[in-house]
Protein backbone atom coordinates (compact mmCIF):
# COMPACT_ATOMS: atom_id res chain seq x y z
CA UNK A 1 0.00 0.00 0.00
CA UNK A 2 0.89 3.17 -0.91
CA UNK A 3 0.64 6.51 1.56
CA UNK A 4 -0.77 9.76 -0.65
CA UNK A 5 -2.06 13.17 0.33
CA UNK A 6 -5.73 13.21 0.07
CA UNK A 7 -5.75 16.29 -2.48
CA UNK A 8 -4.05 13.95 -4.65
CA UNK A 9 -6.43 11.34 -4.70
CA UNK A 10 -8.20 10.34 -7.97
CA UNK A 11 -11.55 9.09 -8.35
CA UNK A 12 -10.97 4.80 -8.80
CA UNK A 13 -8.12 4.68 -6.02
CA UNK A 14 -8.61 2.26 -3.28
CA UNK A 15 -8.49 2.38 0.18
CA UNK A 16 -5.63 0.06 1.97
CA UNK A 17 -6.71 1.00 5.17
CA UNK A 18 -9.52 2.16 7.01
CA UNK A 19 -10.45 5.82 8.63
CA UNK A 20 -11.21 6.10 12.15
CA UNK A 21 -12.93 8.67 14.39
CA UNK A 22 -11.67 9.11 17.77
CA UNK A 23 -13.63 6.32 19.19
CA UNK A 24 -12.64 3.74 17.38
CA UNK A 25 -15.26 3.50 14.50
CA UNK A 26 -14.63 3.09 11.18
CA UNK A 27 -15.41 5.95 8.99
CA UNK A 28 -14.29 4.51 5.85
CA UNK A 29 -13.87 0.81 5.28
CA UNK A 30 -10.46 -0.36 3.52
CA UNK A 31 -11.69 -1.78 0.06
CA UNK A 32 -13.38 1.15 -0.89
CA UNK A 33 -13.17 2.71 -4.25
CA UNK A 34 -13.24 6.12 -3.77
CA UNK A 35 -15.43 8.53 -5.57
CA UNK A 36 -15.31 12.32 -5.80
CA UNK A 37 -18.12 12.94 -3.15
CA UNK A 38 -16.06 10.96 -0.60
CA UNK A 39 -12.60 12.22 -1.52
CA UNK A 40 -14.43 15.97 -1.12
CA UNK A 41 -16.03 14.61 2.25
CA UNK A 42 -12.09 13.35 3.45
CA UNK A 43 -10.77 16.87 2.30
CA UNK A 44 -13.85 18.57 4.47
CA UNK A 45 -12.62 16.60 7.64
CA UNK A 46 -9.44 17.26 7.58
CA UNK A 47 -7.86 13.94 6.46
CA UNK A 48 -4.29 14.90 5.03
CA UNK A 49 -2.85 11.64 3.96
CA UNK A 50 -4.51 8.25 3.45
CA UNK A 51 -3.13 4.30 1.85
CA UNK A 52 -3.94 3.29 -1.04
CA UNK A 53 -3.60 0.20 -2.78
CA UNK A 54 -1.60 -0.36 -5.81
CA UNK A 55 -0.26 -3.35 -8.18
CA UNK A 56 3.71 -2.14 -7.30
CA UNK A 57 3.01 -1.46 -3.67
CA UNK A 58 1.06 -4.33 -2.40
CA UNK A 59 3.69 -6.73 -0.90
CA UNK A 60 4.43 -3.82 1.68
CA UNK A 61 3.07 -3.86 5.27
CA UNK A 62 2.21 -1.05 7.33
CA UNK A 63 3.04 -0.81 10.83
CA UNK A 64 1.30 0.81 13.50
CA UNK A 65 3.48 0.91 17.31
CA UNK A 66 0.09 1.41 19.20
CA UNK A 67 -2.78 -0.26 18.26
CA UNK A 68 -6.08 2.13 16.49
CA UNK A 69 -8.18 0.59 19.44
CA UNK A 70 -5.64 1.22 22.43
CA UNK A 71 -5.52 4.70 21.15
CA UNK A 72 -9.05 5.68 20.35
CA UNK A 73 -9.83 4.19 23.94
CA UNK A 74 -7.00 6.74 25.23
CA UNK A 75 -8.14 9.55 23.88
CA UNK A 76 -11.74 9.22 24.76
CA UNK A 77 -10.60 8.97 28.17
CA UNK A 78 -8.76 11.81 28.26
CA UNK A 79 -11.54 13.58 26.07
CA UNK A 80 -14.20 12.75 28.88
CA UNK A 81 -11.40 13.42 31.57
CA UNK A 82 -10.90 16.80 31.05
CA UNK A 83 -14.61 17.50 29.65
CA UNK A 84 -15.37 17.05 33.42
CA UNK A 85 -12.74 19.52 34.60
CA UNK A 86 -14.30 21.83 32.07
CA UNK A 87 -17.65 20.95 33.67
CA UNK A 88 -16.95 21.50 36.84
CA UNK A 89 -14.74 24.51 37.13
CA UNK A 90 -11.36 25.22 38.23
CA UNK A 91 -11.37 24.97 41.77
CA UNK A 92 -14.55 22.33 42.64
CA UNK A 93 -13.37 19.74 40.18
CA UNK A 94 -10.27 18.84 41.80
CA UNK A 95 -11.49 15.60 43.21
CA UNK A 96 -12.60 14.37 40.03
CA UNK A 97 -8.71 14.14 38.48
CA UNK A 98 -7.42 12.23 42.58
CA UNK A 99 -10.20 9.89 41.99
CA UNK A 100 -8.99 9.20 38.25
CA UNK A 101 -5.37 8.67 39.09
CA UNK A 102 -5.47 4.76 38.65
CA UNK A 103 -6.88 5.04 35.28
CA UNK A 104 -4.87 7.66 33.80
CA UNK A 105 -1.74 5.47 35.47
CA UNK A 106 -3.47 2.58 33.43
CA UNK A 107 -3.54 3.99 30.08
CA UNK A 108 0.29 5.03 30.11
CA UNK A 109 1.72 1.67 31.58
CA UNK A 110 -0.72 0.41 28.55
CA UNK A 111 1.66 2.60 26.13
CA UNK A 112 4.68 2.06 27.41
CA UNK A 113 4.11 -1.78 27.17
CA UNK A 114 3.02 -1.41 23.83
CA UNK A 115 6.18 0.72 22.79
CA UNK A 116 8.62 -1.73 24.65
CA UNK A 117 7.71 -4.59 23.34
CA UNK A 118 8.06 -3.08 19.95
CA UNK A 119 11.79 -3.70 18.66
CA UNK A 120 10.81 -1.28 15.53
CA UNK A 121 11.17 2.56 15.40
CA UNK A 122 7.92 4.40 16.45
CA UNK A 123 5.18 5.80 13.67
CA UNK A 124 1.81 7.24 14.16
CA UNK A 125 1.25 7.98 10.82
CA UNK A 126 -0.18 4.41 10.25
CA UNK A 127 -2.88 5.54 12.27
CA UNK A 128 -5.81 7.13 10.24
CA UNK A 129 -7.90 9.26 12.62
CA UNK A 130 -10.27 11.75 12.46
CA UNK A 131 -10.88 13.91 15.75
CA UNK A 132 -13.45 16.54 16.68
CA UNK A 133 -11.08 18.19 19.18
CA UNK A 134 -6.92 18.29 18.47
CA UNK A 135 -6.16 18.63 21.89
CA UNK A 136 -7.21 15.43 23.02
CA UNK A 137 -5.29 13.11 20.26
CA UNK A 138 -2.48 15.85 20.45
CA UNK A 139 -2.10 14.41 24.49
CA UNK A 140 -2.50 11.13 23.54
CA UNK A 141 0.50 11.26 20.87
CA UNK A 142 2.74 13.65 23.21
CA UNK A 143 2.35 10.83 25.63
CA UNK A 144 3.53 7.85 23.36
CA UNK A 145 6.36 10.17 21.98
CA UNK A 146 7.70 11.53 25.30
CA UNK A 147 7.24 7.60 26.39
CA UNK A 148 9.14 6.06 23.53
CA UNK A 149 12.32 9.13 24.11
CA UNK A 150 12.18 8.42 27.80
CA UNK A 151 12.71 4.86 27.17
CA UNK A 152 15.52 5.35 24.52
CA UNK A 153 16.92 7.89 27.16
CA UNK A 154 17.26 4.62 29.75
CA UNK A 155 15.51 6.25 32.51
CA UNK A 156 13.81 3.84 34.90
CA UNK A 157 9.82 2.30 34.60
CA UNK A 158 8.82 4.78 37.20
CA UNK A 159 10.43 7.85 35.73
CA UNK A 160 9.11 6.81 32.00
CA UNK A 161 5.68 6.06 34.17
CA UNK A 162 5.90 9.86 35.98
CA UNK A 163 6.93 11.50 32.78
CA UNK A 164 3.95 9.88 30.80
CA UNK A 165 1.39 10.79 33.11
CA UNK A 166 3.14 14.40 32.55
CA UNK A 167 2.57 14.25 29.36
CA UNK A 168 -0.83 12.85 29.30
CA UNK A 169 -1.91 15.84 31.54
CA UNK A 170 0.67 18.56 29.91
CA UNK A 171 -2.50 20.76 28.19
CA UNK A 172 -4.93 20.08 31.26
CA UNK A 173 -4.73 23.99 31.75
CA UNK A 174 -6.14 24.65 28.49
CA UNK A 175 -9.50 23.32 29.26
CA UNK A 176 -9.71 26.76 31.27
CA UNK A 177 -9.23 28.89 28.05
CA UNK A 178 -11.95 30.11 26.04
CA UNK A 179 -12.67 27.77 23.68
CA UNK A 180 -13.19 30.66 20.90
CA UNK A 181 -9.40 31.13 21.02
CA UNK A 182 -8.30 27.77 21.43
CA UNK A 183 -10.15 27.24 17.71
CA UNK A 184 -9.64 30.45 16.80
CA UNK A 185 -8.70 29.98 12.67
CA UNK A 186 -7.24 33.25 12.10
CA UNK A 187 -4.49 34.94 13.72
CA UNK A 188 -4.40 35.44 17.36
CA UNK A 189 -4.22 39.05 18.79
CA UNK A 190 -1.64 40.18 21.26
CA UNK A 191 -4.07 39.64 24.37
CA UNK A 192 -5.39 35.85 22.93
CA UNK A 193 -1.51 34.81 22.88
CA UNK A 194 -1.44 36.43 26.38
CA UNK A 195 -4.47 34.36 27.29
CA UNK A 196 -3.01 31.05 25.30
CA UNK A 197 0.08 31.34 27.63
CA UNK A 198 -1.55 31.06 30.75
CA UNK A 199 -2.40 27.52 30.31
CA UNK A 200 1.28 26.11 31.60
CA UNK A 201 0.78 27.93 34.91
CA UNK A 202 -3.24 26.88 35.22
CA UNK A 203 -2.21 23.12 34.52
CA UNK A 204 0.33 23.49 37.10
CA UNK A 205 -1.95 24.72 40.23
CA UNK A 206 -4.54 22.26 39.20
CA UNK A 207 -2.24 19.45 39.21
CA UNK A 208 -0.18 20.37 42.09
CA UNK A 209 -3.44 20.28 44.18
CA UNK A 210 -3.75 16.31 43.27
CA UNK A 211 -2.38 12.92 44.28
CA UNK A 212 -0.12 13.11 41.49
CA UNK A 213 3.66 13.55 41.86
CA UNK A 214 4.37 17.14 41.89
CA UNK A 215 7.01 16.71 39.23
CA UNK A 216 3.46 15.61 37.37
CA UNK A 217 2.11 18.79 37.44
CA UNK A 218 5.93 20.66 36.36
CA UNK A 219 5.72 18.75 33.23
CA UNK A 220 2.53 20.81 32.95
CA UNK A 221 4.30 24.10 33.96
CA UNK A 222 7.47 23.20 31.69
CA UNK A 223 6.71 21.99 28.38
CA UNK A 224 7.16 25.48 26.90
CA UNK A 225 10.65 26.00 28.61
CA UNK A 226 13.46 26.88 26.17
CA UNK A 227 17.51 26.02 26.53
CA UNK A 228 17.90 30.52 25.80
CA UNK A 229 15.52 31.50 28.25
CA UNK A 230 12.83 32.29 25.11
CA UNK A 231 10.20 29.85 27.02
CA UNK A 232 6.98 30.52 29.17
CA UNK A 233 5.70 30.95 32.05
CA UNK A 234 9.25 31.64 33.87
CA UNK A 235 11.75 31.80 30.89
CA UNK A 236 13.93 28.88 32.55
CA UNK A 237 17.49 28.75 30.91
CA UNK A 238 19.50 25.40 30.63
CA UNK A 239 18.97 22.98 33.35
CA UNK A 240 16.56 25.01 35.02
CA UNK A 241 14.22 23.10 33.14
CA UNK A 242 13.81 19.73 34.53
CA UNK A 243 14.46 16.53 32.13
CA UNK A 244 10.95 15.60 31.68
CA UNK A 245 10.40 19.39 30.56
CA UNK A 246 13.26 19.32 28.29
CA UNK A 247 11.35 15.62 26.88
CA UNK A 248 8.10 16.96 26.58
CA UNK A 249 9.06 20.10 24.80
CA UNK A 250 10.22 18.02 21.76
CA UNK A 251 7.78 16.04 22.20
CA UNK A 252 5.07 18.74 22.16
CA UNK A 253 6.29 20.35 19.35
CA UNK A 254 6.95 17.47 16.84
CA UNK A 255 3.44 16.46 17.48
CA UNK A 256 2.03 19.75 17.29
CA UNK A 257 3.80 20.21 13.87
CA UNK A 258 3.10 16.77 12.21
CA UNK A 259 -0.71 16.93 13.45
CA UNK A 260 -3.81 18.46 11.32
CA UNK A 261 -4.23 22.12 12.80
CA UNK A 262 -7.27 24.57 11.58
CA UNK A 263 -5.19 27.05 10.34
CA UNK A 264 -2.80 24.56 8.41
CA UNK A 265 -1.84 20.67 7.29
CA UNK A 266 0.36 18.24 8.68
CA UNK A 267 4.15 18.25 8.19
CA UNK A 268 5.22 15.04 7.34
CA UNK A 269 8.37 13.83 10.02
CA UNK A 270 10.88 14.83 8.33
CA UNK A 271 9.93 18.38 8.00
CA UNK A 272 9.03 18.07 11.60
CA UNK A 273 12.65 16.83 12.25
CA UNK A 274 13.82 19.79 10.21
CA UNK A 275 11.44 22.44 12.93
CA UNK A 276 13.51 21.16 15.98
CA UNK A 277 17.05 20.64 14.67
CA UNK A 278 16.78 24.52 14.04
CA UNK A 279 16.49 24.85 17.76
CA UNK A 280 18.76 22.23 18.85
CA UNK A 281 21.06 23.36 21.28
CA UNK A 282 19.53 26.54 21.48
CA UNK A 283 15.75 25.55 22.02
CA UNK A 284 15.76 21.83 22.60
CA UNK A 285 18.46 19.91 24.14
CA UNK A 286 20.79 18.45 20.96
CA UNK A 287 21.14 15.08 22.64
CA UNK A 288 17.60 14.17 23.10
CA UNK A 289 16.67 15.30 19.48
CA UNK A 290 19.48 13.01 18.21
CA UNK A 291 18.10 9.84 20.62
CA UNK A 292 14.57 11.04 19.15
CA UNK A 293 15.68 11.12 15.46
CA UNK A 294 17.13 7.76 15.68
CA UNK A 295 14.03 6.15 17.63
CA UNK A 296 11.11 7.31 15.51
CA UNK A 297 10.32 6.76 11.14
CA UNK A 298 11.33 9.99 9.54
CA UNK A 299 10.19 8.11 5.93
CA UNK A 300 6.87 5.80 6.77
CA UNK A 301 6.48 2.27 5.24
CA UNK A 302 4.12 3.54 2.55
CA UNK A 303 5.55 6.70 1.33
CA UNK A 304 7.49 8.04 -2.21
CA UNK A 305 10.56 9.98 -1.70
CA UNK A 306 12.99 11.17 -4.02
CA UNK A 307 16.66 9.71 -4.06
CA UNK A 308 19.66 11.66 -4.67
CA UNK A 309 20.06 10.10 -7.75
CA UNK A 310 16.92 11.16 -9.45
CA UNK A 311 15.49 7.79 -8.92
CA UNK A 312 11.69 8.06 -7.41
CA UNK A 313 11.44 4.73 -5.00
CA UNK A 314 8.49 3.54 -2.60
CA UNK A 315 9.44 3.01 1.30
CA UNK A 316 9.10 -0.74 1.65
CA UNK A 317 10.67 -1.19 5.39
CA UNK A 318 12.90 0.39 7.73
CA UNK A 319 16.61 -0.31 8.38
CA UNK A 320 16.40 -0.19 12.53
CA UNK A 321 17.68 2.92 14.29
CA UNK A 322 18.49 4.32 11.16
CA UNK A 323 15.81 6.29 10.09
CA UNK A 324 17.36 8.21 7.53
CA UNK A 325 18.28 4.92 5.53
CA UNK A 326 15.37 2.43 4.64
CA UNK A 327 14.69 0.09 2.35
CA UNK A 328 13.21 1.50 -0.80
CA UNK A 329 11.57 0.36 -4.21
CA UNK A 330 12.75 2.36 -7.22
CA UNK A 331 10.07 2.60 -9.73
CA UNK A 332 11.36 5.60 -12.12
CA UNK A 333 14.98 7.34 -12.86
CA UNK A 334 14.59 11.46 -13.43
CA UNK A 335 10.86 10.38 -14.56
CA UNK A 336 11.41 7.56 -16.69
CA UNK A 337 9.17 4.20 -15.91
CA UNK A 338 11.77 1.42 -15.22
CA UNK A 339 11.29 -1.78 -13.53
CA UNK A 340 10.61 -1.90 -10.18
CA UNK A 341 13.86 -3.17 -7.77
CA UNK A 342 14.69 -2.88 -4.21
CA UNK A 343 17.21 -1.09 -2.86
CA UNK A 344 18.76 -1.06 1.09
CA UNK A 345 19.84 2.29 1.84
CA UNK A 346 21.74 1.43 4.87
CA UNK A 347 24.25 -0.49 2.17
CA UNK A 348 24.02 1.82 -0.63
CA UNK A 349 25.90 4.48 0.84
CA UNK A 350 26.37 6.64 -1.93
CA UNK A 351 22.41 7.16 -2.17
CA UNK A 352 20.32 9.34 0.20
CA UNK A 353 16.63 10.20 0.25
CA UNK A 354 16.14 14.30 -0.73
CA UNK A 355 12.85 14.64 0.34
CA UNK A 356 9.27 13.60 -0.73
CA UNK A 357 7.17 12.70 -3.65
CA UNK A 358 3.45 13.04 -2.81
Amino acid sequence: MRLVTTRGLKEGHELAKPIYNDKGRVLVQSHVKLTRPIINRLLELGVTFVYVKDELSEDIVIHSTVSEQVKADSINTVKSLFHSFKDTGFKESSYLLDKTTQKMTSIVDTLINQIQSNDQMLTLMSDIFISDDYLFEHSVDVTIYTIALANELKLSNDQIRETGLGALLHDIGKVFIPEGILKKTSQLTAGEFETIKTHPELGFEYLRKTDFPLLVAHCAYQHHERLNGSGYPRGLIGDEIHTYGKILAIADVFSAVTSDRVYREAMLPQEGLEILYAGSGTLFDQEMIRIFRDSITVYPNGVTVELNNGAHAIVVKQNNKLPNRPIVRVFSHHDQVVKPYDLDLAKELNLTVVGYKL
